[in-house]
């Protein structure tokens, strides 16, 4: 893998261990020479992120839309930042130029970016890993709701298993290394004769 986008909140969270584990992403991205796409803002753990791949001697690149550029968050130290017309050519930029996708802790807009990229690889549109980073049982609720959508048969057991989680960057790569996508998803049943 080359390069891994992350989508994660432009909060810090609740408790200084989601920015630690943001540092400790960030920092295994730059030492594993793998070069961080991100939303690229200034804040929060977008920010704690970016900044600790760059200390770490990485590559980062940022996918900004310009209404945010005004707001005055982007990142002015970035390797690279690329301003896009909306958020939706936002994630698709990231998507292009991204091997695999970790999520951090993050509110509604990262759920939403992780839930569009998961749909994408179900759909067969990418077939790039999507990981949960687990932080203080931060993704708890949403591991269990995704085993009760394969348990009341909302989604493939097969889909079911690109739920990729762990509690640490080096476990979730490891397993991206491991990755095989499933088949692509299909409503087409085969014909009776």
């Amino acid at each position: 893998m080359k390069s891994i986008a992350v989508f994660c909140g432009s909060s810090n969270g609740a408790s200084e261990i989601y920015r630690e584990h943001a540092v400790a992403l960030g920092k295994t991205l730059a030492e594993q020479e793998i070069s961080l796409v991100y939303g690229g803002s200034s804040v929060g753990l977008m920010g704690a992120v970016a900044d600790a791949a760059l200390h770490a001697g990485g590559r980062v690149i940022g996918v900004l839309p310009h209404f945010l550029q005004s707001r005055e968050i982007a990142h002015n130290g970035l390797s690279e930042l690329i301003i896009v017309d909306s958020m939706h050519e936002r994630k698709s930029k990231m998507a292009e130029i991204a091997d695999g996708f970790i999520v951090l802790p993050g509110g509604p807009g990262t759920m939403e970016e992780y839930f569009e990229i998961f749909t994408w690889a179900q759909l067969g549109l990418h077939e790039k890993p999507c990981g949960l980073l687990n932080i203080n049982h931060y993704y708890d609720p949403l591991i269990t709701l995704f085993d009760r959508m394969a348990e009341e048969q909302f989604m493939q057991e097969k889909y079911r298993a690109m739920v990729i989680t762990d509690t640490t960057p080096q476990g979730i790569l490891r397993q991206f290394t491991n990755y095989t996508p499933p088949a692509v998803k299909t409503y087409l049943k085969s014909k009776r004769t």
